[in-house]
């Protein structure tokens, strides 16, 4: 990899979940830690790495987040996910952004996790560049329960296994799945298109983009990152959770 490539990286965050589990009609990426919203926050790290290029995937009927990012971030373009079916199905509802990026790096990045650092970002686009084609963040927890699984051997990612899925060997495991990837442009859509939805939900599940990479033998690495990071608010209890960690945060530096 020669220094004279450039690198021109497209962050493309997906806000399109309704959020029922936060009992209100809000989109779950309108709460707000710090008197933010959530992706506030996630459009912010993106700004702090100077990445290039951002594109947010909102869902149907959210015109408040549309609105939002046209305020916040007027040079961000979105994308419309007119049917909730899984992540890949949404980072998908970007294809024109994505075909437009054809060199470089895809970072995949959640409108609902506010904690994310541009420090992190930068970490999965460096192993990017380094010759991943795929790079997925990752966490070692005391209480790995729920999360998926990665499998990591001499250096290489195997697979990300679901809690569900895992045989108990497996679930011993505590490196977990941070759920925020990067792609490399030249083979993001060529994987993305190859993700079937032979699942018990039928959804095109971004996760499987390891499984794909790897039976197509593209090297596929795990980037370490802290568990704060990557916390996805999900309900009212996370959202607590999330603001109480910002003001520690903030309170550290």
């Amino acid at each position: 990899m020669g220094d004279n490539i450039s690198w021109p990286t497209l962050a493309v965050i997906l806000a399109a979940g309704q959020g029922t589990r936060m009992r209100s009609p809000l989109p779950k990426v309108m709460h707000l830690v710090d008197d933010r919203p959530l992706l506030g926050h996630v459009l912010a790290a993106v700004g702090a790495a100077d990445i290039e290029h951002c594109a947010v995937v909102v869902g149907a009927g959210s015109r408040v987040v549309a609105d939002y990012v046209k305020q916040a971030a007027p040079s961000v373009r979105t994308f419309t996910q007119n049917e909730q079916l899984g992540t890949a199905h949404a980072l998908l509802a970007a294809r024109p952004a994505l075909q437009a990026h054809e060199q470089g790096c895809v970072l995949v990045l959640f409108g609902d996790s506010p904690l994310i650092s541009p420090q992190t970002l930068l970490q999965l686009r460096q192993a990017l560049i380094e010759g991943a084609a795929v790079a997925v963040a990752g966490f070692h927890t005391e209480r790995p329960g729920p999360y998926g699984r990665l499998l990591v051997e001499r250096g290489r990612l195997l697979a990300i296994r679901e809690a569900r899925d895992a045989n108990p060997q497996e679930l011993e495991v505590n490196f977990c799945n941070g759920g925020v990837m990067g792609l490399r442009a030249d083979t993001c859509l060529w994987l993305l298109d190859r993700i079937g939805n032979q699942n018990a939900q039928g959804e095109y599940y971004l996760t499987d983009a390891v499984a794909v990479a790897n039976s197509a033998g593209l090297p596929v690495t795990a980037v370490e990152v802290d568990e704060a990071e990557v916390l996805g608010v999900n309900d009212r209890e996370q959202l607590q959770a999330a603001e109480q960690l910002f003001q520690q945060r903030r309170r550290g530096q």
